[in-house]
């Protein structure tokens, strides 16, 4: 009989809460800076709306990444909010004038959510990276061992 094991475990099911954390303060606070205040700072709450949509696609794509398409699915969401967060984090150091009236999520790399958004991908990436290869000796057919040596 198959011995049942949950998909995902531990750091993975950690960092699936807290994107999907992220993904849900993300969307809300772009919905209200979209829908109350839009014209005064566009950039910023697209920005910020992308930011949502970006944690939204790696949420969904890590509690799916045991399939080789969501793992690149994942692999691409988290380098994208990596690279988000780094280009917004230090735009708005070097060009405050762009968020004069409101920041994103990724302003300040992250400042106003404790700097989450800055420390979220490099732990995915990680993540991605040591489960990849557990997930390959789980997916390695048994029977390839069969009538091999031991030594």
């Amino acid at each position: 009989m198959a011995e049942f094991r949950p998909r995902m475990t531990g750091i993975g099911r950690v960092l699936v809460v807290v994107y999907a954390i992220m993904a849900l303060a993300a969307t809300g606070r772009s919905l209200v800076q979209i829908i109350e205040r839009f014209d005064d700072a566009p950039v910023a709450y697209l920005l910020s709306a992308f930011a949502a949509v970006v944690y939204l696609i790696a949420t969904v794509a890590l509690v799916k990444s045991q399939s080789r398409a969501w793992a690149v699915v994942a692999w691409i969401a988290i380098c994208v909010e990596l690279a988000g967060v780094l280009v917004v984090g230090t735009l708005s150091l070097t060009h405050p004038e762009l968020f004069l009236h409101d920041a994103t999520v990724w302003s300040g790399f992250g400042f106003g959510y404790f700097w989450v958004p800055l420390v979220l991908p490099l732990v995915g990436l990680w993540w991605l990276r040591t489960s990849a290869g557990r997930v390959a000796r789980e997916r390695a057919p048994e029977s390839s061992l069969a009538g091999r040596s031991s030594w």
